[in-house]
């Protein structure tokens, strides 16, 4: 039997590959509404970030979820996910 194929994703904080059940994703819908998507199945554009403090810090001092989004990420966005990491 062959064995199954692990969806890989890049974190925005280090910039390495990672297992897509080990990141945080957020999702910038068709309306341009910006969310959390703990699930993983949310319709849109997605941006992955690691479960990890310092790539969360490091991928908001240099705005990479802006620009990979395009648009402007609210601080709640920032904070929930700060949570999710404190919580885990």
């Amino acid at each position: 039997m062959k064995p199954k194929k692990i969806p890989m994703r890049q974190c925005l904080g280090c910039m390495e590959m990672k297992p897509k059940k080990e990141l945080i994703r957020v999702v910038k819908n068709k309306e341009g509404e910006v969310s959390l998507d703990t699930v993983g199945k949310k319709p849109g554009r997605g941006a992955y970030i690691d479960k990890n403090i310092t790539c969360l810090e490091k991928a908001y001092k240099t705005k990479r979820l802006n620009k990979n989004l395009k648009t402007n990420i609210s601080e709640e966005i920032y904070q929930s996910m700060r949570e999710i990491i404190e919580n885990e």
